[in-house]
This record gives C-alpha cells, sequence and structure tokens, in this order.
C-alpha cells in the first residue's frame, strides 16, 4: 500500500493524538500541565455570582476598596509560571529588582523590590532607614531605642497614609515653611517624608523638597503611589534624587492588587527587604508578597512600559464624551472635563444639572446608580473648573463598551427625576 492509501482519516486524527499525548508529556516535564476542568466553587464561571457579591462597573478609578485595576491578561501566564516551583524569595526579589532597575534606567547604585503594596513599601522603607541591618533594631520595631524616631513631613502633606510611617513607631514632625523645616532638623530625625499627591498644596515642592534632605543629609521617601501615568514618573523622583519612592502595583501599572514598589537607593531597599516578610520577627512580616506577585510585577512594568499613553488618554477621553453625548441631551444637564494635576493622571469628567429641574442631588445620583442593575460606582463632589456639585469620574477602568451602559443608565435616572 502507498503513503496515500495509509494517510486516511483515521491515522490522521490518531497520529494527531500521538503528537498531542506526547507534547502534553514533555509540557509536564518542564513543570506544566493543562489547566484542570473547575468543578464545585468557580464551575460556573462567575465566582462573584456565587458567592452572591455584586460585581460593579467602575467609573471613580483604581480604588483599592473595589480591587484596583484589573490586572493584563497576559499576567496570568508568569503567574501560572511561578506558581510551579519553589524558590529562595529573597533571592528572587534581588533579582527581580535587578530587573526592574535596568528596565526603568535607573542610576547605578538604585534598585527595587515588590512590596504587598505602596503602604507596605512605605513601612518597609522607613523601617530600613531606621534599622539599617541591625538584627537587633529590626527585631525591637517599633520600639526606637537606640534609633532616630522622627520623621519631617508638611502639614498639608498628613494623610490616611502615613500611618504606615506611624506603626514603625517615629514622631511626625508638622512643618509648613523652609524657616520650621530648618529648625525642625536635629540629631532625632532619620527621614523627610513627601506624599507626592499633596504637591500642589504644600509650600515646598517635590524638586525643592529633595533638594532641602541633601542639603541637611537627610534621606528622603516619596510616596507616590497613585502616580503614573505619566509613566516617566516611574524614574522621574528617582533621577531627582529621592533615596527611596513607592509605588502601587495594582493601580495603571495594572499589577497584582496585592503588590507594590520600593524603588530606591541599594543598601536602603536591602534593609527594607530585611524589615519585611519572609524574615521573621520583623514589623513587615505580615506583609507577605509571594513569588507569583513579584514575577507579575516585572512582566505589569514591561506591559506598562511599552504601551503608548498618548492613545490610551484618547481612548479614555474618547468614553467619556460619548457618556457626555447622551446625558447632555436631557435638559438642565451638563458636563466638563478636567485632568487631576498629579495622582489619577487621567481624562475626568464632571457631570452637573440644575436641581429645580432635576429632582436629584448627587449624592443621590450616586446611591440610584449603585443600586442599579448593573451596578455602577461613580463619586460625587466638587471637581473641575466650575466647582459646582455633580458626579465625578474618569473612564480608564472601564471595559470596552460599558461607557454605553453608563450613560443608558445615568440619562433614563435624569429623565425620570426630571421635572
Amino acid at each position: 500500500m502507498g503513503i496515500n492509501g495509509r494517510w486516511n482519516r483515521r491515522s490522521f486524527l490518531g497520529g494527531l493524538g500521538t503528537v498531542a499525548a506526547a507534547v502534553v508529556a514533555a509540557c509536564r516535564s518542564f513543570g506544566w500541565s493543562p489547566p484542570p476542568k473547575l468543578t464545585g466553587f468557580g464551575a460556573s464561571g462567575n465566582v462573584y455570582e456565587e458567592l452572591g457579591v455584586t460585581s460593579v462597573i467602575n467609573c471613580e478609578g483604581t480604588m483599592t476598596v473595589l480591587g484596583g485595576s484589573l490586572p493584563h491578561p497576559e499576567i496570568q501566564a508568569v503567574v501560572e509560571q511561578a506558581a510551579r516551583h519553589y524558590v529562595s524569595i529573597p533571592e528572587l526579589e534581588m533579582a527581580a529588582g535587578k530587573r526592574i532597575a535596568q528596565m526603568l534606567k535607573l542610576p547605578q547604585g538604585y534598585s527595587a523590590i515588590v512590596t504587598s503594596g505602596a503602604a507596605a513599601a512605605i513601612q518597609s522603607g522607613l523601617a530600613g532607614i531606621l534599622t539599617g541591618d541591625n538584627e537587633t533594631f529590626i527585631r525591637q520595631l517599633p520600639d526606637l531605642s537606640g534609633m532616630k524616631s522622627e520623621v519631617i513631613i508638611q502639614k498639608s502633606h498628613r494623610n490616611p497614609f502615613d500611618h504606615q510611617l506611624r506603626t514603625t513607631g517615629v514622631k511626625l514632625v508638622e512643618i509648613e515653611t523652609r524657616e520650621q523645616l530648618r529648625r525642625a532638623v536635629n540629631d532625632r530625625t532619620a527621614m523627610m517624608h513627601f506624599s507626592n499627591f499633596a504637591n500642589p498644596d504644600g509650600q515646598i515642592k517635590v524638586d525643592e523638597w529633595v533638594k532641602l534632605a541633601k542639603q541637611y543629609n537627610l534621606p528622603c521617601m516619596n510616596d507616590a503611589a497613585a502616580d503614573t501615568p505619566p509613566v516617566s514618573h516611574l524614574w522621574d523622583y528617582v533621577n531627582m534624587g529621592y533615596d527611596l519612592v513607592t509605588f502601587s502595583g495594582g493601580k495603571a501599572i495594572r499589577g497584582p492588587q496585592c503588590a507594590g514598589l520600593l524603588l530606591g537607593r541599594e543598601d536602603l531597599v536591602r534593609y527594607a527587604l530585611f524589615n519585611n516578610s519572609p524574615y521573621e520577627d520583623t514589623i513587615g512580616r505580615s506583609q507577605k508578597v509571594g513569588k507569583e506577585e513579584i514575577v507579575a510585577m516585572i512582566k505589569a512594568l514591561e506591559i506598562h512600559l511599552a504601551e503608548d499613553q498618548d492613545a490610551l488618554a484618547r481612548e479614555w477621553q474618547q468614553r467619556l464624551k460619548t457618556i457626555a453625548s447622551q446625558v447632555t441631551k436631557i435638559p438642565g444637564v451638563s458636563a466638563s472635563f478636567f485632568m487631576p494635576p498629579v495622582a489619577n493622571h487621567v481624562p475626568h469628567m464632571n457631570i452637573t444639572w440644575e436641581e429645580n429641574r432635576i429632582r436629584l442631588t448627587p449624592p443621590e445620583m450616586s446611591r440610584l446608580l449603585r443600586e442599579g442593575k448593573p451596578s455602577i460606582v461613580i463619586g460625587h463632589g466638587k471637581e473641575g473648573s466650575e466647582g459646582r456639585p455633580g458626579l465625578v469620574m474618569n473612564s480608564f477602568q472601564l471595559q470596552p463598551g460599558e461607557e454605553n451602559i453608563v450613560a443608558q443608565q445615568m440619562a433614563q435616572l435624569f429623565l425620570t427625576h426630571s421635572v
């Protein structure tokens, strides 16, 4: 029998099966196996529905209370690879930090670690400054006996996130002017701290703050958790001279929500890791970051750095315009656009209306959207150039097509409550 006679449909399919089996066997030899078919919890494809939890359309942005952002789909592949092997976490952190420093083109002598979020990076970074590599000091935090004990911060930069500074036991010394800063510096001063989103509010701006820290020979940290885009912020503050800079991994970078970055001087980054998980008897032991999150942050940064930020901004602006074009058809409703100067520096929109024509207050409108189906989360307040109360939203966490759903539900509520 010739070749054509032997190569029938049955032998062809059988050959495919043999090849497929060989491929699977080869992949398994490298630690890979096909994903199992789910039974029980998750089999429906929607774990939130199974739990009775409402998923929402997110018009507020990268809010931790809503889960941050949606990770890039490609990240799941490296997470699965990382989950199939054991490694030394400290070794992995150092290798990841080296790779991240190369990706961001940080100056010589700078590195990074992946933390369990920007807040964890703040705490670990300060802890490292306080203790260095002194094992006794590391174990005794937040008892500061024998250590420096004060951190200088501008009064306008005080916020809920400085709780992570206070957990180390330090006293926060508030100042407002350059002269007050000069008088506040003493032999107990451990660090000068800057909250980047508050840059417009303080008298001393981001570039001058670090110069003053250098003048007084003090370490300086910048909390820039939500301050990308622009993507250049990932290296701008290090290049300014900040000794430590923190970022959230689960915001615009779209890495894991339970991850963050601490960038900075190699020695201080190393000391921060000594005060963090996986090391025991440390103040940061509870802030565990897994091998999966560490490699996921590398992949997320790789993707984030390659994105066309201008094209994304245009897309986000167009989504807002789509919503505005629908809701402003309702008499009495208007929309204006603005861009926050620092944190969440993406297109935003303020929707306002004449309450004598539409009998709803902004908080009531926000509540009704949240209670609707699907549920839409959108903030309210006074934002934008007009400064009028209204709904405040951005679109960079919307999934494709959700802008139409938001527009329809808003317009319906405005019409229902029109006088």
